[in-house]
């Protein structure tokens, strides 16, 4: 029995040992556990590397600001929709959609027995005027001499009016085909006319083609000026009431990174059924190259106002939130993330609401913040 004794004695010393590591590794475990998934804490090592820069938030003049979606536009003056006035059949067009033409520019040729109806018409007027005008100047010397009645003076001159009217109206109607009468009166009839284009700019619309019957309600192309488009946003019933004239807009273009800048021209009287209401506003830059139609995201800045601020170095972007970092224990390099409201940054510095609870006062990480979050991420993935 004596030499059994010893055997014993080691069997329960390394038993002891054994469950002395178990309690030291589940010690250790549950001090990891501990540590919350938004808290991270750095060796020596790592925030001498990030090089941690603390602050707290502060007082600073920014601008509010309200979001807002549109799309470019031409005013009414800059889109022309051209039609033929009295109808006709397309006799030559070489327009294409995208074409630029100059202001003056023939778009398209025009004929049609009404235009030589119309130019017969005139003809006869003029003619049977020059007959009325005659003899009514003849009533007026008879009438001063008492040889003829008051009543056929009055009817010659009814006549001459009304003649005198019809003729100026005809003589309108050929301007409006762009026919001028002059050149009527000097022998010159013509079945065609001639279309020009009132403006410069590109063709956007081309409806018809060679032999086509147009009606004078029928739009045949529609040609836009794109040097002087404009922004036109929504902005929700909610925040019009912050907008006046002359407001900063940022604007960004689908597929754009750079920012263009415009002001607010004007502020539209009526709420739409979706609860907006249309802002027009002016491009400081005109480009020639931008198309009506493009849609854009804009922010308008509207009146200062001191808030609560951060510089825009201390905020990190994670899956589409915000967060910063709080100094748990500086002495030992302990971080805690909590999430954030980011504002309008101006100057560097940003508008930030800090959740209920947080003291504006605490200790803030306002320089690497970014390597606090990789740091954590990482921790989180071992």
């Amino acid at each position: 029995m004596k030499n059994h004794i010893p055997i014993i004695y080691i069997i329960l010393f390394f038993a002891l040992i054994s469950c002395a590591k178990q309690e030291t590794k589940e010690e250790a475990n549950t001090a990891k556990e501990a540590l919350a998934d938004d808290v991270i804490v750095l060796t020596e090592a790592q925030f001498r590397t990030a090089q941690i820069e603390t602050g707290t938030v502060s007082l600073h003049d920014l601008s509010t600001v309200v979001k807002a979606n549109g799309k470019l536009d031409v005013p009414p003056q800059n889109l022309v929709s051209i039609s033929a006035p009295l109808g006709g059949f397309v006799k030559n067009t070489e327009l294409l959609q995208g074409m630029k033409v100059k202001k003056g520019q023939l778009l398209v040729v025009m004929e049609s027995p009404d235009y030589i109806q119309l130019q017969q018409d005139y003809l006869d007027a003029k003619s049977q005027l020059t007959f009325l005008e005659e003899e009514y100047q003849r009533q007026q010397e008879l009438a001063k001499e008492n040889v003829n009645s008051a009543k056929t003076l009055q009817q010659v001159r009814a006549n001459f009016q009304s003649t005198k009217a019809k003729k100026d109206a005809l003589a309108a109607k050929l301007r409006m085909i762009h026919i001028n009468p002059q050149s009527i009166e000097e022998g010159t009839i013509q079945n065609t006319i001639s279309i020009p284009s009132p403006l410069e700019g590109f063709v956007t619309e081309v409806h018809v083609n060679l032999g086509s019957y147009v009606n004078p309600t029928d739009v045949m192309f529609e040609i836009i000026d794109t040097e002087h488009l404009h922004a036109e946003a929504e902005v929700f019933e909610k925040d019009v009431l912050k907008l006046s004239k002359g407001n900063l807009v940022r604007i960004r273009l689908v597929n754009e990174a750079e920012e263009r800048q415009a002001k607010v021209y004007l502020i539209g009287k009526e709420i739409s059924p979706e609860r907006t209401v249309r802002i027009h506003c002016h491009l400081e830059k005109e480009d020639v190259n931008l198309l009506p139609g493009m849609y854009f995201s804009a922010v308008i800045e509207t009146a200062t106002q001191k808030v609560q601020s951060l510089p825009e170095a201390a905020f990190a972007s994670y899956e589409g939130k915000e967060y910063i970092f709080i100094a748990v224990d500086a002495a030992k390099h302990e971080y805690k993330m909590i999430p954030v409201t980011r504002g309008a940054c101006e100057e560097g510095f940003c508008e930030v609401t800090l959740p209920e609870g947080v003291d504006p006062q605490s200790q803030i990480v306002i320089k690497g913040s970014f390597e606090l979050l990789s740091a954590l991420k990482n921790k989180e993935e071992e």
